[in-house]
C-alpha cells in the first residue's frame, strides 16, 4: 500500500523529533523531510511535493503564516497547523492561516513527548488532511498579501417570510468558509445566523472576534439562556467551544451532553434543536468537512420545512 507523504515543519528539535517519532510509528505514513523554518518548508514542498505538511506558526526565516500563503498560491497542499500559540495575536494569526487554505489545527504536545492519546491525534488527522483536495488560493500572489481579497461571494437576499432563521454547520477547512461568506452578507441581511464550526477548544477561544473583524454584521459567541435573535435583527452567533448549541423554547441553551459523532458542538445538535422548534423557519447550510456530523440534520430541517 503507498504511504501518506509527510513533511514536518518545527523549529524546536525537540518538538520536530518526536513529531517525526509519532508519524514514523505508523506503518501508513512515511516522513519525507524536516524543516527548521519557513523558507526551508517553501523549498521543500515544491521540490518534494509530500501528500500533507505539518506546519508550526512561529517560524524563523519566515512565518507559518507567509509559508502557508506562498505554499497554498503556488504549490497547493494539505496544511495542519501544529501550534502551541493562544495568545490573541497568535490565535488571529493561526486562523489568518486557515483562511489562507491550511485546513486544520490541533495543539502542539506538551513538554514535547509521551502522550499516546495526543499521538493518536496526529496520526489520524494527519491522514484524513491528505485525503483532502485542496485548491489554489491566489491572496498569496497578490500584493499586499493578507490584506488581498479577490472579489466578493454574491449573496442572494431571502425572499418571502417562510425563513426565519439560518444555521450554518463547519468542519475541516470552516474558518475560510466562513469568512468569505460572511464577507459578503450585506449588514442589514435579515436572518439572525447561527453557527456551530468544529474547532479545538485550544484555539477555539477568539475565532468569533477573528469573524467578527471580518464581517460587516456582529459576531458573538453564545450565551447560555440568551434570547433566540429575532428576525430582522442582523447578528451571528457562534456555539462555545466544547458546549452543544440548542434551540430550546426560543432561547439558545449550551450543554455539556456527550459528544455527537465525536465532535461537540454538533452540527446535528443544533440542526435538529432548529427543525424542531422552528419547523419551516429554519434554513440550513452544511460546508465543509469530512465526517458525518450535519447529514442527519440537514435532513430534519428538510423534513420540517415540507
Amino acid at each position: 500500500m503507498k504511504k501518506t507523504r509527510v513533511l514536518v515543519v518545527e523549529d524546536s528539535l525537540t518538538v520536530r523529533k518526536y513529531l517525526v517519532e509519532c508519524l514514523r510509528a505508523d506503518p501508513e505514513l512515511e516522513v519525507v523531510a524536516e524543516a527548521e523554518d519557513g523558507k526551508q518548508a517553501i523549498e521543500l514542498c515544491e521540490r518534494l511535493r509530500p501528500d500533507v505538511v505539518t506546519l508550526d506558526m512561529m517560524l524563523p526565516v519566515m512565518t507559518g503564516l507567509s509559508a502557508t500563503e506562498y505554499i497554498m498560491a503556488y504549490c497547493p497542499t494539505p496544511i495542519l497547523i501544529v501550534s502551541a500559540s493562544t495568545n490573541r495575536g497568535e490565535l488571529f494569526r493561526t486562523y489568518d492561516a486557515l483562511a489562507a487554505g491550511a485546513l486544520d489545527v490541533i495543539e502542539k504536545p506538551v513538554d514535547g513527548a509521551g502522550d499516546p492519546e495526543w499521538e493518536r491525534k496526529l496520526t489520524v488527522t494527519v491522514k484524513l488532511a491528505a485525503r483532502v483536495k485542496v485548491i489554489t488560493h491566489v491572496r498569496g500572489r497578490l500584493a499586499g498579501g493578507r490584506a488581498a481579497v479577490v472579489g466578493q461571494p454574491v449573496v442572494a437576499r431571502p425572499t418571502g417570510q417562510r425563513h426565519q432563521y439560518l444555521a450554518i454547520g463547519a468542519s475541516t477547512g470552516g474558518p475560510q468558509a466562513l469568512s468569505t461568506i460572511l464577507r459578503g452578507l450585506p449588514a442589514d441581511f435579515p436572518l439572525p445566523i447561527l453557527i456551530v464550526l468544529h474547532i479545538s477548544p485550544t484555539f477555539g477561544g477568539a475565532i468569533a472576534e477573528w469573524l467578527n473583524d471580518q464581517s460587516p454584521i456582529p459576531v458573538t459567541l453564545a450565551a447560555d439562556g440568551q434570547p433566540l435573535p429575532p428576525m430582522g435583527s442582523p447578528q451571528v452567533v457562534l456555539a462555545p467551544p466544547d458546549r452543544h448549541l440548542v434551540v430550546r423554547g426560543r432561547r439558545l441553551v449550551l450543554t455539556r451532553d456527550a459528544e455527537v459523532h465525536s465532535c461537540r458542538p454538533s452540527v446535528d445538535v443544533l440542526f435538529q434543536s432548529m427543525a424542531e422548534e422552528v419547523g419551516e423557519g429554519a434554513a440550513a447550510v452544511l460546508l465543509t468537512g469530512m465526517g458525518r456530523d450535519g447529514a442527519r440534520g440537514l435532513l430534519a430541517v428538510r423534513t420540517a420545512g415540507r
